[in-house]
Parts: structure tokens; sequence; C-alpha cells
């Protein structure tokens, strides 16, 4: 019996070992961990009245870390002097130490955003908040809206919009100086915004895209949105608030020697209008001025000369100011011509070189245009002397191959220097290629308007003006997916123009149709826009 039942063990023992081989393979940590970190408890509470102390402790269930807490953590009133908010390190606990004195008969709200997370897997405590009043109850109104671009169809994230107090106190110089009574921010993907735990007043409602953080507006540097009428809380109404930069008043930085013969100027604002007188002593030397590309400078073209120093008297508006700056013996710049277009001319364009210094004398003598038959054809040509572009203005034929040839001296810059000879070849395509669109407006409620296509990116690809139509043809464009867009054009500039806080004008009014419009080659598309609100 004792053998029987040795035998049956020893018979157990194997068949346990070789199933434990038999299911060899990796040890897995169980099941991802998905769930917020939760607070167990604060000192003092949260939503506590009378609040008299410089410390806040937070104790969670686990493991938490702080990510990203000075975009994402919202104070409001902001506090001039920042809290210190402890540990850096992974902690059961947070620790808020108050350095600023706090303000009487205010709730304070501490929103975290998502900055609160885990330690292991990341998962935030979403829009945590952390409350307390310095008097005897929590206030409780709300205000709320949205946030857009007045120009742009894509809205910009981490937005702070923002309540000053309208009283004996408040001028309009007051978002320049001094921080909001209260403050939230959209963070990196809301498009709405809500102001909560108000107390009832008079209020200007602002919104920022505060570029330094600092709660307070520098218009050369951030967007500013503003609601124009002052706001009474409490209400039952939702505000939209549009974003833009605004244009600077013109103001020009002293100029500098960029080479033997040509000074930049760097300035703000628009340069519509500005004129430069250059002098040695008081004679008064010819010049010429263009834009420095994709820069906020003109480029001033002078003879050469030896002087120890030029003047420039600069004046645009209110702006009117006389700089002297040192003259160097430096390197001349050199002529070269260049083309923009590179294979294929879009019907939609015209034929441009583009030159490194300004241009001042064309003989069209020295210039051969022919088709691919070898055939002459007939052209104008216009120069622009801002961008130093000469552009080609031809009858363009479907399929067509085409030459310019400039022989030497066809064209002279502005310091008798002439091109070598050089050779352009281009050639168009069919209408096959190409997309056609027609707009249909309805419900256009003023003239005139700017019509405009982008693309996805907000670059601009094609634009019509209108006084009165309301159908609108764009032939002839390159495939692609457009974004199209109407501006208000209320002073009549043909071009956008962004709003003033200080004059309490708002932007220019921008609709988006709301989709993407498909235009394929070979396609002819229709669209209406209904501009109704």
């Amino acid at each position: 019996m004792k053998l029987k039942n040795k035998f049956i063990y020893i018979s157990l023992l194997i068949l346990f070992v070789l199933s434990g081989c038999a299911k060899r393979g990796s040890i897995t940590g169980g099941l991802k961990d998905t769930l917020a970190p939760v607070l167990k408890v604060s000192f003092p509470k949260n939503f506590s009245t009378e609040f008299r102390g410089k410390e806040i402790k937070l104790t969670f269930d686990e493991y938490v870390k702080l990510k990203d807490a000075n975009k994402q953590l919202i104070i409001s009133p902001p506090m001039i002097t920042k809290p210190e908010i402890l540990p850096t390190t992974a902690s059961k606990y947070i620790t808020i130490k108050i350095k600023d004195t706090l303000k009487p008969n205010t709730t304070y709200s501490f929103n975290f955003g998502q900055s609160i997370t885990d330690n292991n897997e990341g998962n935030p405590y979403n829009q945590f908040k952390y409350i307390f009043s310095t008097g005897t109850y929590i206030d409780s109104l709300k205000l709320s809206g949205t946030i857009r671009d007045a120009l742009n169809k894509k809205e910009d994230n981490f937005v702070s919009v923002m309540l000053y107090d309208v009283d004996e106190k408040y001028t309009d110089s007051t978002v320049y100086k001094f921080p909001p009574r209260y403050i939230t921010n959209t963070l990196d993907s809301l498009k709405t915004y809500s102001l909560e735990n108000l107390k009832a007043g008079k209020y200007l409602l602002v919104a920022l895209k505060d570029e330094n953080n600092n709660t307070i507006y520098n218009p050369k540097r951030e967007k500013i949105a503003f609601h124009k009428e002052f706001i009474t809380i409490p209400t039952d109404s939702t505000f939209e608030l549009s974003l833009f930069k605004e244009v600077m008043p013109f103001y020009a930085f002293k100029p500098s020697q960029a080479s033997g013969n040509r000074a930049t100027l760097g300035y703000e604002g628009r340069p519509k209008d500005l004129k430069l007188v250059l002098k040695n002593q008081k004679e008064i030397l010819p010049i010429i001025v263009s834009k420095l590309k994709d820069k906020d400078s003109v480029q001033i073209w002078f003879k050469p000369l030896k002087v120890d120093s030029l003047s420039l008297g600069i004046s645009k508006d209110k702006f009117n100011k006389n700089y002297i700056f040192k003259i160097k013996n430096q390197k001349k710049d050199t002529l070269a011509i260049s083309s923009k277009q590179t294979g294929t001319l879009n019907f939609r364009e015209q034929f441009t070189l583009t030159s490194t210094v300004p241009l001042t004398k064309f003989d069209t003598s020295k210039i051969q245009f022919i088709n691919k038959d070898s055939i002459a054809v007939v052209y104008k040509t216009e120069y622009d002397e801002w961008n130093q572009e000469l552009k080609f203005d031809f009858q363009k034929e479907l399929s067509e191959k085409y030459n310019i040839k400039l022989m030497p001296g066809a064209l002279t810059d502005y310091l008798d220097k002439v091109n070598d000879t050089l050779s352009f070849n281009f050639s168009t395509r069919t209408p096959a290629d190409y997309g056609n669109l027609r707009v249909k407006l309805e419900n256009v409620k003023r003239f005139p308007i700017i019509i405009e296509l982008t693309n996805t990116k907000g670059d601009l690809l094609a634009t019509a003006y209108s006084e009165e139509k309301t159908i609108i043809d764009f032939n002839l464009l390159e495939p692609s997916l457009f974004t199209l867009r109407v501006i208000y054009d209320d002073n009549k500039n043909k071009e956008w123009d962004p709003g003033n806080f200080l004059e309490k004008r708002q932007s220019e009014d921008v609709l988006y149709f709301p989709k993407e419009i498909d235009v394929r080659a070979n396609w002819d598309v229709e669209q209406v826009f209904n501009l109704s609100p």
C-alpha cells in the first residue's frame, strides 16, 4: 500500500514538472493601467472659504507627476508672484506654496488642465480644479464662448481669455499694464472657453495669444481679440472672440550698410507710401527702393561713393526721423537674372524674371521670344521695381513650348552693368490638365468683396475682387483641394485689414466656406456659397 502511494506521488510530481515546462513563456504585467489618479484628500479642503493659509497640500491615491504645468496650470485671478509647486518628481503629494498677497473677498481657482498625470502610464487627471475663497462664499457665476482667428481658418491653441474690472481705475491702457481680474485658457485642443467662479460686475472681455505668458498685451508680438461693449455679469449670452495681429504704427530702425552700393532699413507696420531721402551732407543722392524678400526691411540702392557716412531722412504718417549711418569700403552687388518659373508656365501666371539688383533699362531689340516653330511671339513687358521683377505679358497658346533669349545688353542695372547671354525655356499645358471653379455667392451683405482661394496651409493661390458681381470664375486652376473665403473690404483698399484695440475697431469680416473644394484636372466645378450667418 505504501509502495503504491509512493508510485502515485512520483507520477504526479513528474506530470507537474512536464506541465510547467510546456507552459513556458513571457511574464506579462497584466492589463494596462488606463485609470486617472484620484484625489484622496486636500488640506485645506477643496472649496474652502475664509482662506488665510499660505500652503495647500493635495494627496492622491497613487504616484503622480506634473507635466507642462507652466502651460497647463491656469490660476484665476492671476498671481503677480507665481506660487511654488512641489515636488518636481513623482510623488503622492502636490504642495502649493503661495507667495503672493491674496485679495480679500475673492474666489481663486487653480485649474491644472491635464498637467497632473499618473507616474506609470501618464493618464491625466483631466481639468482638475482646486478652488478656495478669501471671503465667506465661493463665487459661482460663469461666462462662456468661442475663439476663432479673424483671418485664418485654423484657430490658435493656448489662447488666454480674460476679464478686466471696469471700475474707476479702468482705462484703455489697462491691458498693456496690468493683469486681468479673471483668466482661463483654451489649452491645446479647445475652440471654446469658460470663465467660472466669477463675481457679479462690469467687465472688459479680452483674449490674448500670450506669447510670453505674462497676461500683459504686447502688440508687437501678440494677437488680441476683444468684445467691443463691456459685459455685465451675470449674463446668459455667449461671446465669439476673433484673434488678430494689429498692424503697428510705422516705425523705422536705424539703417545699415549691406554692400558697397546698398543699405537696408528695417521697419514695423506697413511701408506703403514710405518716403526716403538719402543725403551726402547737403547733396541729395538718387536712390532706388525695393523690398527685401521675406523680411520687414527695404533695400536702398545708391551709386558707390567714398564718404564716411550718409544720412537718411524717413517719413511716413506720423513718423519723421533722420538717421546717420557709416559707410565702409565694401564689395558692390553683381547682376544676376533668374526665372520664377521652371519648366511649366501656368495659364494664370506671367513669365517672370527676377534680378539681384534693380534694372533701369530694357532693350527689346536684344530680346528674342519665340515658340516651338521659331515664330516670334508678340509680348509686352512690365517692370516691378519694388519686387525687382520683369514680367512678360503675352497670349499663351495650349501645349506650346517657348524660348526667351536675352542677348548681352538686353537688361541694364542701375550701376550700368548688363546681362550676359541668357536663355529660358518653358511650356504650357492643355486645358484638360486644369480645372475650373465657378463660385455663386448668395446673400452678400455689402460690396466690395475679396474672394480668395487658399490651400490647406492657408497660402493664397488665387484671388478676385467684386464690386457687384456674385458669380466669380476661377478658370485654369492647378488641380488641388481649395479653401474658399470671402472678405468684406469695408475700407475699399483691396486687402484684408485687422482690427485695432485702442480704436475699438474689429477686423474686416471673413467668411469661410465650410468644406474644402476639390478641383480636379478636366473638371468644371460649380459651388454655391451662402454668406448668411
